[in-house]
């Protein structure tokens, strides 16, 4: 039976890296995956899954309009699909982990999810709140903070490295706005 599977860590710990491997492990096999990831981050351009070791691979966009239930009935239709990756799956809608899931249980596709767990103030994603939720496997991937701990948190920060208290909680960066911190260095940053 085919699983959903959430991939989370903080910042920085190879989420994209673990999704492209994972995709070229299928495609060695001769199977065939779907990439997708959120149309809003357009960091690498349009479309791209890439990871920080210079691994990329093209993708198919989504936002929080996408049917993601349908478009993947409709491919797997056309020609048999081995997996889904979803990179960024933070983004993710309540209606579309649903999706997922059902992706999962109706057409017997196994679902590898990757993304953060909370935001820059420790609060979850909708995507992320859902997957932890209803996800059949949680997965953990690890980094590390300054001081040697394992990081969970990521801390915005603006342009002269300190921390950034509020704002949206969407804010599309790498190394450039966001540090990978443990949750005591985290809440010193944030002075709480």
């Amino acid at each position: 039976m085919a699983q959903l599977y959430f991939y989370y860590s903080a910042m920085n710990a190879g989420k994209s890296t673990s999704l492209l491997q994972s995709s070229y492990n299928y495609h060695e096999r001769g199977m065939r995956t779907l990439i997708y990831t959120a149309a809003l981050d357009d960091r690498f351009g349009q479309g791209k899954v890439a990871s920080r070791i210079g691994l990329k691979e093209a993708a198919i966009t989504f936002d929080g309009k996408s049917d993601l239930f349908a478009e993947i009935d409709t491919a797997h239709a056309d020609s048999a699909v081995h997996c889904i990756l979803v990179d960024e799956a933070q983004f993710l809608t309540k209606q579309q982990v649903k999706d997922l899931s059902d992706v999962a249980d109706k057409l017997s596709i196994p679902v590898l999810c990757y993304g953060l767990r909370t935001d820059f103030q420790g609060e979850l994603f909708q995507g992320s709140q859902y997957l932890l939720a209803w996800a059949d496997k949680l997965v953990e991937l690890k980094t590390i903070c300054h001081c040697g701990r394992k990081a969970s948190m990521n801390l915005r920060t603006d342009a002269g490295g300190n921390a950034v208290k509020a704002g949206s909680q969407v804010e599309i960066g790498g190394n450039d706005k966001y540090v990978s911190l443990c949750r005591n260095h985290f809440k010193q940053e944030m002075g709480w």
